[in-house]
């Protein structure tokens, strides 16, 4: 644990009087190493992706680490009137996915990041497609913002969240209580990638370095190796934006109607 030394604002300090104690109430925590987590200083923290309790697990591990998270949230949630507003409050950056305007995402967060603050990232960019909750293929955003910062990445694997409230489920399993893993690594090795052009080859190996530490955390937690090859939705015929388990059914319905026409 370390002692936070910024001002949290209204949003944060109401998170921390309501959201925090329900969380301890709800699971248990095994956390490991997170004073590697930089003190001060501008830094992306970058997690696997399992569950949308994600981002409040993550704000607690952070926060009682010493550092208020900022993250990179899809626009989506910032449409609810209280929400977003309590989320803009806490200083969150709304990413239009798989737009042109994901570009003012990535602005802000490097001015974050040069600001000094703490940046959380999930560079699959969604809950992982992989059938067995392995990270996925991640997106470039973390090592892009890393690159033009010079900022370390902080790896961390995170298992168990996934029981509280699992993939697109609408209600939490709250009993018993569930225990959340989160092991933080030493800052990925970007060195010899700083200062090259960012061409695609060089945020492909960027990112991978990432995903491999980020995946070698998971598997030390899980205590099983990693499928050889990531899952990548793209070569599977996945869709990397929405439900896909409902878009199965989607589409499965659509084929009995047209079988049945």
């Amino acid at each position: 644990m370390r002692k936070l030394q910024q001002r949290r604002g209204w949003a944060f300090t109401l998170g921390a009087v309501i959201l925090r104690p329900t969380f301890f109430l709800t699971t248990r925590s095994h956390w490991v190493d997170g004073l590697k987590i930089p003190a001060t200083g501008g830094c992306v923290i970058a997690l696997n992706h399992l569950s949308h309790i994600d981002p409040l697990t993550a704000a607690v591990f952070t926060h009682d680490h010493g550092r208020l998270p900022r993250y990179l949230a899809k626009s989506g949630l910032f449409k609810n009137k209280a929400l977003g507003r309590f989320m803009r409050a806490a200083g969150q950056i709304p990413v239009h996915r798989a737009s042109s305007s994901a570009v003012g995402a990535y602005d802000a967060a490097v001015a974050a990041v040069r600001a000094g603050e703490c940046i959380v990232v999930y560079p699959e960019g969604t809950i992982t497609r992989d059938p067995d909750l392995w990270p996925m293929v991640g997106k470039s955003g973390a090592a892009r913002i890393a690159l033009e910062t010079g900022c370390p990445v902080i790896p961390v694997g995170q298992w168990g969240a996934q029981d509280l409230l699992a993939p697109y489920a609408k209600k939490p399993d709250l009993f018993p209580r569930k225990t959340i893993h989160i092991v933080v690594g030493d800052p990925v090795d970007l060195a010899d990638l700083q200062g090259r052009p960012r061409t695609a080859e060089v945020l492909t190996e960027a990112t991978r370095r990432i995903m491999d530490d980020i995946t070698t955390l998971v598997a030390g937690i899980r205590g099983e190796e990693p499928p050889a090859e990531r899952f990548d939705p793209r070569k599977a015929g996945v869709a990397e934006i929405g439900n896909p388990r409902k878009q199965r059914r989607d589409h499965q319905q659509h084929q009995d109607q047209r079988d049945t026409a």
